[in-house]
């Protein structure tokens, strides 16, 4: 027992001699990773906070949307731009903002909205989405450079057609027949990319295709 009670003791005096060497590492590393822990508990709860605030402020947002309440629309896109820029809804708020003032005629006010969302909306494809109505809008000023700047980016595949047609739209403007007949036809070769005609989904592809048809046969090009 004397045995075990000397080497006992030699290595609880290793172990000290360990800790008096090690042991300030040992709590700064356990206290870096308890303040880590805190810090990303922390900041998933005020992540969940500001989606939570802004998904309600959203909700005022499409309330007034729906009773034509211009003011009110837009003082709630404001404050969920500029208090909750992060979340997707601040985004989706920006774009029926947007149509809320394209119906109203306020177009000047529309064009920003959209412009914000282009630049700063949380989520890819609402930024694919701002581009592209906010391309519509500069087409029909016959602002037809700046449209086709705003479609230079390549968007996600959901948009990839109505990009390719709208760049079709905006050559025809312009009366650049060749550069019109390439860009329906890559929206035709996009269509086709996507295979079977079964689903409603499908019928609602095979007559925008046949919309695309027409188009390009207004050019004189060969479907």
């Amino acid at each position: 027992m004397a045995v075990y009670d000397h080497e006992e003791q030699e290595q609880l005096d290793a172990l000290k001699a360990w800790w008096r060497d090690h042991g300030n590492k040992v709590v700064n590393v356990a206290l870096a990773v308890a303040v880590a822990a805190a810090a990303a508990s922390g900041w998933k709860w005020w992540q969940g906070r500001q989606a939570g605030e802004a998904g309600a402020l959203y909700s005022q947002l499409q309330a007034a949307a729906e009773k034509n309440d211009a003011k009110a629309v837009r003082d709630a896109s404001v404050a969920l731009a500029e208090n909750y820029s992060g979340t997707v809804y601040a985004g989706m708020g920006a774009l029926l903002t947007a149509k809320i003032q394209v119906d109203a005629g306020d177009l000047k006010n529309a064009k920003a909205q959209l412009s914000w969302a282009a630049d700063k909306a949380g989520d890819a494809s609402l930024r694919d989405l701002a581009r592209l109505r906010l391309a519509g809008l500069l087409l029909d000023e016959k602002a037809y450079d700046e449209a086709l700047q705003q479609l230079g980016k390549e968007p996600d595949a959901a948009f990839a057609v109505r990009y390719a047609e709208l760049k079709g739209d905006i050559y025809a403007a312009q009366g650049k027949v060749d550069d019109a007949r390439t860009a329906y036809q890559a929206a035709l070769n996009k269509l086709d990319s996507k295979g079977g005609m079964e689903s409603p989904a499908s019928q609602r592809e095979a007559l925008y295709r046949e919309l695309m048809q027409i188009k390009l046969e207004s050019l004189g090009g060969k479907a």
